[in-house]
């Protein structure tokens, strides 16, 4: 098999050497395009069974996510759940559903150039669905998020599926002599779709339920199916990179100019997080269309929807997609909200000089726990009310308070996870940080006033830890000092330090990241973007 360590160099390279090449050939641009197909495909499953053509006409791959190992990342104890999870990726696959090769005419259709030999999933979502099929929100990870896999080591999330399916195959054929062919490809894809599942999990804390891979083709498939589907620019562009020559404004797409229309990089303010925003705006106005009476009552469309769905998506062997069709039946376009993980940098740099994208582990697990809340109504009144009387009785004494948390231990993230829990008790932090190094060595409650009620609270919240008066302090401030000794809520072992450590090096614009704002699919036109 090949050596996992020269794996992951090739891996890291790759994007480099190829970054200047042509849009119009080069694979690494074309898995951006594949998930908004599947995107709308699974929010509007409905629309396909109701012409009684799928269900059992769907490819479906050899994973079956329900009996996959969880021994990988957060996925027990600690995942998510209360919803519905999707992992849905876009291939450059250069075969339909089924496994047979694109025609000339199609390849020529889609501007496809010579594929490689590994599969590239530069788009990767996380679709969010509570069990009522209420409202939906794809979370999109960028294509270059910083991850650490424990078999390739520090790695862009867009070569896991790749280095996965490259070493199984390289294993069927020269350790167990298996020869090209169907269950061959089954093999290597469920090997990739595996690697990137627990990838994912690491990073987002979510438990993959689902999941949803969709090639090429069914991206001009589907957008021809719906009529077109209309954009707004902001400004008139002329990328050749990418074939995209657009006017400003609002204009409807073909399925061949919608492929140049999200996946333009260049030339954008934000390179490939505007790209995603454009995927997302885009996928809106495709789910706002799919969505319409225009496309669900009319049979002609339907039919191009079903061939479009069988002929490009692939789901888990799994999934009762007919059950989860019947939960999204009242879905509304308002409903259907896109977002992305935040991030800490765009400009960062990986452990062979790539350019990549850093997060923080910790952060976009929280970031994910939230849509959960946001999504399955856990912060309703019924559910909330013994929590809320709690937080509000234990935190009413802090509401003057200005609390900083200080780590002066050698355990990196410790003070954010202390943060965490006093947040959960309803204290609200204004601050964390590193203390100075050597000034102390005892966790400890620091306030004007030894005796105020405020900061013995706050040290029995931290497990019982001592209050020291310092009358440098201004009134109103406590500081939470968090050192080597601490063993309160909130304490992380130094194996759990280890996992949520940063990977790669933040680029200059460390903590000024921005992401773009959610995008829904509701309204009559679509948001105008760069």
């Amino acid at each position: 098999m090949t050596d996992p360590n020269r794996r992951a160099r090739d891996i890291q390279a790759a994007p480099s050497r190829t970054r200047d090449v042509s849009q119009s050939g080069h694979p690494v641009v074309k898995g951006v395009l594949a998930a908004v197909s599947a995107l709308a495909l699974t929010l509007s499953g409905v629309g396909y069974f109701s012409v009684g053509r799928l269900g059992g006409q769907l490819s479906a791959s050899e994973l079956d996510v329900s009996s996959q190992s969880r021994t990988k990342g957060k996925k027990d104890a600690d995942a998510l759940d209360g919803a519905v999870d999707i992992l849905l990726v876009g291939s450059d696959s250069r075969t339909d559903a089924q496994g047979n090769p694109l025609s000339e005419e199609e390849l020529s259709r889609l501007n496809a150039g010579v594929a490689d030999g590994e599969i590239n999933t530069d788009t990767i979502m996380v679709i969010r669905v509570p069990e009522d099929g209420s409202k939906a929100t794809a979370v999109s990870i960028p294509r270059d998020t910083y991850v650490h896999d424990e078999t390739y080591g520090n790695l862009k999330i867009n070569g896991v599926y790749g280095a996965y399916a490259a070493d199984k195959r390289e294993e069927l054929i020269e350790e167990h002599g298996m020869s090209e062919g169907q269950e061959l490809e089954q093999q290597v894809a469920r090997a990739g779709q595996e690697g990137l599942i627990d990838a994912v999990a690491n990073l987002t804390g979510v438990e993959v339920d689902h999941f949803a891979q969709v090639g090429l083709l069914g991206f001009v498939l589907l957008t021809d199916a719906v009529g077109g589907v209309t954009v707004c620019l902001n400004n008139e562009v002329n990328e050749p990179l990418s074939g995209a020559r657009f006017p400003a404004g609002v204009q409807t797409l073909n399925g061949t100019q919608a492929l140049s229309f999200v996946r333009q990089r260049h030339d954008l303010p934000r390179g490939d997080l505007d790209r995603i925003v454009r995927q997302q705006v885009f996928m809106a106005s495709l789910v706002r269309n799919m969505l319409s009476a225009g496309t669900l009552t009319n049979p002609a469309r339907l039919r191009e929807l079903a061939n479009a769905a069988e002929r490009s998506v692939t789901l888990d062997k799994g999934w009762d997609v007919v059950r989860f069709a019947q939960q999204l039946s009242g879905l509304a376009g308002d409903n259907v909200t896109f977002t992305t993980i935040p991030v800490t940098s765009v400009n960062g740099v990986g452990d062979y000089g790539e350019s990549i994208i850093t997060v923080d582990v910790p952060e976009v697990h929280r970031f994910m726990e939230d849509t959960v809340e946001a999504d399955d109504g856990s912060e309703g009144e019924n559910s909330s009310t013994e929590t809320s009387s709690s937080s509000a009785a234990d935190s009413s004494v802090f509401s003057a308070y200005n609390v900083t948390v200080l780590n002066a231990g050698g355990v990196p993230g410790q003070a954010g996870r202390v943060s965490e829990e006093l947040g959960k008790q309803g204290v609200e932090v204004a601050e964390v940080a590193n203390a100075m190094e050597g000034l102390y060595a005892q966790s400890q409650v620091l306030a004007p006033d030894a005796d105020d009620p405020a900061a013995q609270e706050l040290a029995q919240l931290l497990g019982g830890v001592p209050v020291v008066a310092n009358a440098t302090l201004e009134p109103g401030s406590l500081i939470a000092v968090v050192s080597s000794d601490y063993a309160g809520p909130g304490m992380l072992t130094a194996e759990e330090a280890e996992q949520d450590a940063p990977v790669g090096t933040p680029g200059e614009d460390f903590g000024a990241a921005e992401i773009a704002p959610e995008i829904t699919a509701d309204g009559d036109s679509p948001r105008c973007v760069n």
